[in-house]
């Protein structure tokens, strides 16, 4: 990944982008809730800080940068998503950013919510 790329998509609106998420898990029979759960799961927001970050349209550094808490468990994520192995991203923002897109690919793939959240 070039880092012209990448300075593209952290300065993309994270609300640009949220309604891709919800469509997509939705064609495949999910919803904009566990969407949310895992958005919840991967940064710490809740769903008021969540909401505020779409209205100001923040951009997806901010979105990561202030985040509350990424989840420990982040490490367990692993697998292709875009053509790269999310555990060897070395950027981390960048990693941040496929780790979402990683878990909401796996809900529209149907997999179970507690396998998602590395339960």
């Amino acid at each position: 990944m070039n880092s012209k790329n990448n300075e593209r998509v952290y300065k993309m609106s994270f609300a640009s982008v949220y309604p891709h998420y919800i469509t997509k898990a939705e064609k495949k029979g999910r919803t904009k809730e566990e969407v949310d759960e895992i958005i919840f799961w991967l940064t710490g927001y809740n769903e008021e800080g969540l909401q505020e970050l779409i209205d100001n349209k923040t951009n997806f550094e901010d979105f990561f940068g202030q985040a509350p808490k990424i989840n420990p468990n982040v490490s367990k994520i692993t697998g292709v998503i875009c053509g790269y192995r999310v555990e060897e991203i070395e950027e981390p923002l960048m990693q941040k950013v496929r780790y979402l897109d990683k878990l909401i690919d796996e809900l529209a793939k149907g997999k179970a919510m507690e396998k998602i959240l590395r339960k």
